[in-house]
């Protein structure tokens, strides 16, 4: 966890939302010098920051629409800091909670160098980073519907299939296993859908990839000579990580991509774990995936993990072996150089 420790003449806290905005600016001796609540458009938050500008700080908790306000302040060049939302317990607690009491907080947090930082992603990146994740979202919902068909042929107690739905005279067959027509038509639903998300996101992943070659060409052919990385993982892990000169430490990447187990401890003694859902839930999933292609076929890899099965289960040895990927990746990146897959098996 890092937090901004800075110090300014005034500092400006805001409790964001989608059509209005609680702002509290405190001088460096913790004394309110304003304290409004305005509607969220640049023009009353100029209005109320123009006399401190050069002067002062902004923070925002991050939620999803901060992007317009670190746009705004970057323009103006005023100095912004986004708060991590699930580090800033402070404002959410208290027997009283509103938006002015909350604008406060933030503020307070940032004069006492008690401000969570979180990452102001690239302006020109955040854009191309939504859209993979809405695929994602889509990706997701299309393997529900073809877990529908499924489903469909065990709720009616037919034998299991291994048509290929992609084959217009397979989906045929497929509909002439059952006699009701709504059944049918549930069944030409899904076939429906899924051919619209395989088109649409056929384009998207075309003009992400085209995107990508824009902003970092250079980590997107690195990273695709990972075997077992393709195109969207690639991607992913591209756009998840932005810039890999971020992060201070090899752990520190490791611990944002969610790839080591979190331990609480108190007096020598270990209370499970905590705060496993901080850190980047996309980059978990990339390496997980990554972990699991890179095996296919490949024999070498396949010893390995049977080296670490020896000393712990196959959970473990994979979550090791995305561990041992996620680390591998970030040394790429920093020092600009391709996959050895002769080094990374010898650790």
């Amino acid at each position: 966890m890092r937090f901004y420790n800075n110090s300014h003449p005034y500092y400006c806290g805001i409790d964001l939302h989608a059509r209005l905005l609680y702002v509290c600016i405190i001088d460096s001796k913790g004394e309110v010098v304003a304290h409004k609540k305005i509607g969220a458009n640049k023009d009353d938050l100029l209005l109320i920051l123009e006399p401190y500008i050069g002067n002062v700080i902004v923070g925002v908790e991050c939620m999803h629409c901060w992007y317009w306000v670190s746009d705004w302040c970057a323009e103006l060049g005023i100095d912004f800091v986004l708060g991590h939302a699930l580090y800033m317990k402070a404002i959410h607690g208290g027997k009283t909670k509103n938006d002015k009491i909350d604008s406060f907080k933030i503020a307070t947090l940032l004069r006492g160098g008690n401000f969570p930082i979180a990452y102001d992603y690239p302006r020109e990146m955040r854009a191309a980073r939504d859209l993979l994740r809405r695929r994602m979202k889509i990706v997701r919902h299309g393997a529900m519907l073809k877990g529908h068909v499924v489903n469909t042929n065990s709720q009616y107690n037919l034998p299991a299939t291994d048509l290929n739905l992609k084959n217009i005279s397979a989906r045929q067959k497929l509909r002439e296993q059952y006699q009701n027509p709504i059944v049918q038509r549930n069944i030409d639903l899904d076939m429906a859908l899924l051919d619209c998300y395989a088109k649409e996101l056929a384009q998207v992943e075309w003009f992400i990839e085209k995107q990508a070659k824009n902003h970092n060409p250079v980590y997107l052919e690195l990273l695709k000579t990972v075997p077992g990385i393709g195109k969207i993982l690639s991607l992913t892990i591209l756009y998840e990580i932005g810039d890999v000169a971020r992060f201070e430490s090899v752990q520190k990447f490791a611990s944002y991509s969610r790839l080591v187990k979190c331990k609480a401890e108190s007096a020598g003694k270990t209370y499970g774990t905590n705060g496993n859902k901080i850190g980047n839930a996309h980059l978990k999933w990339a390496f997980s995936e990554a972990a699991v292609l890179y095996l296919r076929g490949n024999d070498k890899a396949r010893h390995y993990l049977n080296r670490l099965q020896k000393r712990m289960s196959k959970a473990k040895a994979l979550s090791a072996l995305a561990h041992k990927l996620g680390r591998c990746v970030y040394f790429m990146l920093k020092n600009k150089t391709v996959f050895d897959e002769q080094r990374f098996l010898k650790g």
